[in-house]
């Protein structure tokens, strides 16, 4: 079993034995995570002349200034008439994507090719929706950013390739600093002095979100040095109040105690006015938060930038890959366009994904909101400094406690910050133990 992190690679001792029961899945006693025949690399591949065909299902957006994935597809299809794709939108939620994959590989007719979050390669993995495909994965290495492309690694084995990620940043209004005389802070301790002294002006420079709980909260965990989920001899690590955990929940109390931070949800109808109306003038967001923060307030364009987090660490929210189904007969040649398409990287750019690959894409119009700013270099620093988080079997369980009741009781101060991470921890614990897995 392998932790699964941004930027690094663990197996779990083959000594540990254990059933893993799923819906579709039989019961075993195995090696590692993998379900029967789960993430079994295919050993035929068809020949070169030979023409296949190639679904690939997506969740990337359409919008009118985004270069559609069709016409992306399309330069593909005219310059390999020999492996020919077909893309498919998927309107769902990522865990509503997973449900349907799996259903269509009961069935045998599953896309060869997926979209799938770091944080769900593990659940596939266990259920044996995905294939191992290293022997190809391998052969890209070099053009990705090392944290993302071992992301993609289950057990040792690579599922796909990375395709975007979500590195931590501070977006900030600049113009209201300067009228505020404030610094953009460079320690977190700077950070809640600076956010006392402009909510003493009804001005927050940031939020806390938390229908955001999960990200904000694991992210921040990262960059701080901690890690909630890990492996421990033969057995799951369950640890939310390590130091670093304590540092992050400890920032957030102080901030919601003092009223320092603005209490609304991300996803809030409130949010936007609030950035609107000037209430609102920074926020920790991961990356791809950018042009969605442009679009909030389009009448404050050029007022705004980007930094770094306090400390200069950054920590990882979403970021997704895209995986081999386990029906998929043709996975070299999957693989090959896979390669290709997450290196379009203006293209992917103008999806407002922050990329994967090396390659660097051109500044995307929504840099004209960060005054021009160069956000792609902003974003490849973040990238750069973002520490690595474990995502385990069942995270959805604490995800959807700390995104929800809990993300929510400590905003309205009904529970202490750090008695929400103790809690989810507390509820991975028990979702681990379901799947008969060891947990310490």
């Amino acid at each position: 079993m392998t932790r699964i992190v941004a930027g690094q690679r663990f197996d779990l001792s083959r000594k540990l034995k254990r059933s893993i029961a799923l819906a579709g899945v039989v019961a075993m006693a195995s090696l590692g995570l993998a379900a029967c025949g789960g993430a079994d690399d295919k050993a035929g591949s068809a020949d070169s002349n030979e023409k296949v065909e190639i679904e690939y299902l997506h969740r990337l957006d359409n919008a009118d200034d985004a270069v559609k994935v069709q016409t992306i597809v399309d330069k593909w299809n005219k310059e390999n008439p020999n492996i020919k794709v077909t893309p498919k939108k998927f309107d769902g939620k990522a865990q509503e994507l997973i449900k349907k994959v799996q259903t269509d590989t009961d069935a045998k007719n599953a896309p060869c090719l997926y979209q799938a979050g770091y944080a769900d390669l593990a659940e596939l993995y266990v259920k044996g929706l995905v294939q191992d495909v290293s022997k190809y994965a391998t052969q890209y290495k070099d053009k990705y950013l090392p944290g993302p492309f071992d992301s993609m690694a289950v057990d040792g084995k690579y599922l796909g390739l990375p395709q975007d990620t979500g590195p931590l940043v501070y977006f900030y209004n600049k113009a209201e600093f300067d009228k505020l005389g404030l610094k953009v802070p460079t320690t977190w301790e700077e950070f809640t002095t600076t956010a006392k002294a402009a909510a003493e002006k009804g001005k927050y420079i940031v939020a806390y979100e938390g229908d955001e709980g999960a990200q904000i909260f694991s992210a921040m965990t990262a960059a701080a040095g901690g890690q909630w989920f890990g492996v421990e001899g033969d057995a799951w690590k369950v640890d939310t109040t390590d130091e670093g955990s304590a540092s992050v929940a400890a920032l957030w109390q102080k901030l919601l105690d003092e009223k320092s931070a603005k209490v609304v949800g991300r996803w809030a109808d409130e949010w936007a006015p609030a950035v609107q109306k000037g209430e609102i003038i920074g926020t920790i967001g991961a990356a791809w938060e950018a042009p969605l923060i442009a679009g909030d307030a389009p009448d404050q364009s050029g007022q705004w930038a980007i930094a770094q987090l306090p400390g200069g660490a950054s920590g990882p929210d979403g970021g997704s890959g895209v995986v081999v189904s386990k029906t998929c007969e043709h996975p070299e040649q999957a693989m090959k366009f896979n390669a290709w398409f997450n290196e379009q990287v203006d293209d992917l750019a103008s999806q407002g994904l922050v990329v994967a690959a090396k390659a660097t894409p051109k500044a995307p119009d929504y840099a004209k909101f960060y005054g021009g700013q160069d956000v792609i270099k902003e974003f490849t620093t973040a990238n750069t400094n973002m520490k690595p988080f474990t995502f385990p079997p069942s995270w959805s369980v604490p995800q959807g406690y700390l995104s929800g009741e809990g993300g929510a009781a400590a905003g309205d101060g009904t529970m202490k910050v750090a008695d929400v991470f103790k809690n989810s921890g507390d509820q991975l614990k028990d979702a681990l133990k379901k799947l008969n897995l060891e947990v310490k």
